[in-house]
């Protein structure tokens, strides 16, 4: 097997969520989204299908300007920590610091779901999804939980995931796209609005 056939093999299936809500002097969030794009595909990862871009109420509530909001499928040979830390440089390299917990940004990139793995373990990963909201504003953890254990809660998040993955059904609760999106409030989904073109 040749380098190029095996780097094939070794190819993992992951979702990347992207948010922006503040503006440089060149460009929107919309633009600084695809600047992310493509820095991304400069790298050993190959997007396959972008979600349209979707204008969301900051989170939580009142914390700043309205986000841009989209997902992609990409595939890797990255491991997750290498992934992770990809993300993290395409960040810097966009303005990206990391000042306040669920502040206002130029860009967010969230590793949402790594081929379906959870890490580091099963228990560290529920202790993290089940922390209550207010401890979530003042914690986060020092290493990757996967899946990413917002990802049921956030509508913004889901709504552009099933775009591109329809059949997306979550590593750890075995729920579809589907039921996870039936159980956000409906008030928080009719705020989730296409960006058309």
């Amino acid at each position: 097997m040749d380098q190029v056939e095996n780097n094939r093999t070794n190819q993992k299936t992951v979702f990347l969520a992207f948010g922006s809500n503040q503006a440089t002097p060149l460009e929107n969030s919309a633009q600084i989204i695809q600047s992310a794009y493509a820095l991304l595909s400069a790298k050993p990862i190959d997007i396959c299908a972008f979600s349209p871009l979707f204008r969301t109420p900051a989170f939580p509530a009142g914390s700043g300007p309205d986000y841009v909001n989209a997902v992609v499928c990409a595939h890797t040979s990255l491991n997750p920590q290498e992934l992770l830390a990809t993300l993290h440089d395409v960040e810097a390299a966009l303005g990206r610091t990391r000042q306040q917990r669920w502040g206002a940004r130029l860009i967010d990139i969230d590793l949402l779901d790594y081929d379906g793995c959870v890490l580091p373990t099963r228990e560290i990963y529920d202790n993290w999804r089940n922390l209550p909201l207010e401890l979530q504003k003042t914690e986060w953890p020092d290493e990757l939980i996967l899946p990413h254990p917002r990802i049921q809660d956030r509508g913004f998040v889901l709504v552009p995931l099933k775009t591109v993955a329809p059949d997306w059904v979550h590593p750890v609760t075995g729920d579809d796209i589907d039921v996870l999106i039936g159980r956000i409030d409906r008030k928080e989904l009719i705020e989730i609005v296409p960006i058309l073109d």
